[in-house]
């Protein structure tokens, strides 16, 4: 299967301290691929690298089969960070609107993505009055108006309830289907089971790459929680 990130020898460094040691790793295009591990494992600025935001010390990024962070890739990429993204002083309609404009997607878009996140009921709602769930949503949909072929989700999921992680999981599932891939990063290891492929990290480093099947079947268990443990645990 065609890769949409194809990672090569990727180390970076902050402040002298290795964060991403000789990383290398294709994500498959068309799936939602988990990318979990523990806090400070470098997902964070592994994405960063990936969406082209992160000064590397060496390797190579591909994105798409561009460079990461080459001006094409632009209005292919949708990247949503941990922290909410748009403006709390505007309404969920008047942010969409606001960055719509900017990849050029019309009223008809900005209607649809805020259907996608249910959140037609809050559409005129300043962001400011919104729960954490509801802002982080509010982001997610500005990365989708322009169609991205590429999604980056640091921890989308994150301080919602549960029901409002399952439609998300939905979405993305929905999103992969209509031919987008979508890395999404996570530390709860349930998280792992939604996801069609999977990258553990740890300490900056791989630990492995497959599918859940594949992982459990690696690590002789019989669940994918117990197979992330296993192999968080072992040594690097």
């Amino acid at each position: 299967m065609k890769a949409a990130v194809a990672i090569t020898e990727l180390s970076v460094a902050i402040e002298r301290q290795a964060i991403l040691r000789e990383v290398s790793l294709e994500v498959p295009a068309g799936q939602v691929v988990g990318l979990l591990g523990p806090s400070g494992a470098g997902k964070t600025t592994l994405m960063r690298a990936i969406v082209g935001l992160q000064r590397i010390k060496s390797g190579r990024v591909q994105v798409l089969g561009q460079p990461a962070g080459a001006r094409g890739l632009r209005p292919l990429l949708g990247y949503v960070t941990q922290a909410p993204s748009v403006y709390a002083d505007l309404s969920v309609m008047e942010n969409l609107r606001y960055f719509g404009a900017m990849v050029g997607a019309g009223r008809d878009a900005v209607e649809r993505t805020i259907e996608q996140v249910r959140l037609v009921k809050q559409a005129g709602q300043l962001v400011g009055s919104l729960s954490g769930g509801q802002r982080a949503r509010v982001s997610l949909a500005v990365a989708l108006l322009g169609r991205p072929r590429l999604l980056v989700l640091d921890e989308p999921t994150v301080g919602l309830d549960p029901v409002l992680r399952e439609e998300l999981w939905e979405l993305f599932h929905e999103l992969a289907r209509g031919g987008a891939t979508l890395l999404v990063s996570s530390h709860v290891m349930d998280e792992a089971r939604r996801c069609d492929s999977l990258v553990l990290l740890r300490e900056g480093q791989v630990l492995a790459t497959g599918t859940p099947a594949e992982l459990m079947a690696r690590t002789k268990t019989h669940d994918v929680e117990s197979a992330f443990l296993r192999l968080v645990e072992a040594p690097v």
